[in-house]
């Protein structure tokens, strides 16, 4: 590994500076949008039932909101429940826009870093390929020089291209669960809406 480092230069560096930030941010998007700690099966039910038992209290309402945030939706809207269904179901958008903004946290990041290193990798190549012109004199080629010119050409080209394409397809799948998760929180709250004005049992 630390050959084929040599054999693509300096600009290497770059790439490996934005792999390693692409991993992290990857892995932790995969373990903080998990479909069990953003939208819980049950609790719009959970709450209905403590609804039913004791109404809605300060301790209700700050229980939910420390449960996920799915909760933090239900709960601008328990706070909400005496006023409109208009009101209520603004303050509930706000919620969930707050939330939407959370959880797309750091996806633009990666997505920066899947259209940034194809043109780090397209660097490298003209780095490359500048070695290579520069390989060239009157008494003739330096073999070594154009070989390594050509390393970094090909190698920067191809890490630029390994490391877009993963960070490329794990953004899409982020922001098209984000997207899910949005949908699923705005159906749950509509649930809620609809039982505290008596719309539904």
């Amino acid at each position: 590994m630390l050959a084929i480092i040599q054999a693509a230069g300096w600009p290497i560096y770059f790439l490996i500076v934005a792999s390693v930030i692409a991993l992290a941010l990857i892995l932790e998007r995969v373990v903080a949008l998990r479909r069990s700690k953003i939208v819980p099966v049950g609790l719009v039910d959970k709450i209905i039932g403590d609804l039913r038992q004791g109404g809605i209290t300060d301790e209700l309402v700050l229980r939910v909101a420390n449960h996920s945030p799915l909760g933090r939706v239900l709960a601008a809207g328990l706070k909400n429940a005496k006023a409109s269904r208009d009101v209520m179901k603004e303050s509930i958008e706000e919620a969930g826009g707050a939330v939407a903004h959370e959880l797309g946290r750091f996806l633009t990041t990666l997505g920066t870093i899947s259209t940034v290193t194809p043109l780090m990798g397209l660097f490298g190549t003209v780095i490359g390929m500048i070695e290579i012109f520069g390989s060239t004199s009157p008494g003739g080629t330096n073999p070594q020089q154009l070989a390594h010119g050509i390393s970094v050409a090909l190698y920067n080209t191809g890490f630029g291209l390994i490391i877009a394409i993963p960070s490329l397809i794990a953004y899409r799948h982020f922001r098209a669960q984000v997207d899910d998760f949005v949908v699923e929180m705005e159906q749950q709250a509509i649930k809620l809406v609809e039982v505290l004005h008596g719309e539904r049992r």
